[in-house]
């Protein structure tokens, strides 16, 4: 992944656009989740290709539990965390970042947001560099 190379070699990282998450059939919300989470998946792999140099790795985390489906990525200290959570025949969607200020319900804007969250867990921090998801 060139982009996790970019991020190490210092290039800065926008944050993740987001969006308000809405309640939805339970059926669409949990598929989009599946879908998320397999995408994670193939780019934790690539990214992990090139991480694996600077010992250390990107972490991939399930939760399955009553009502809900999730997901956390974790690197050196930084997590984001993906969850569905399914309320009799409606799931909503919520994606929460450690260090980040919670805004309510939101989720990634799209599939390609996924991707720039798992970057902007590898960027470095700099001080007073907060940002909202």
């Amino acid at each position: 992944m060139v982009a996790v190379r970019d991020v190490l070699d210092g290039c800065a990282v926008p944050a993740p656009a987001t969006e308000r998450s809405r309640r939805e059939p339970a059926a669409v919300a949990v598929d989009v989740q599946v879908m998320i989470r397999s995408l994670a998946e193939q780019l934790v792999c690539e990214a992990n290709a090139v991480l694996r140099e600077t010992g250390d790795v990107i972490v991939l985390a399930d939760e399955c539990g009553p009502g809900a489906l999730a997901f956390t990525l974790g690197y050196r200290g930084r997590s984001a965390r993906v969850r569905t959570v399914v309320s009799g025949r409606r799931g909503q969607a919520r994606v929460l970042v450690s260090g980040e200020p919670d805004r309510g319900p939101r989720r990634l804007a799209g599939e390609g947001e996924l991707r720039v969250l798992l970057l902007t867990l590898i960027q470095p921090r700099t001080a007073g560099a907060d940002r909202a998801v």
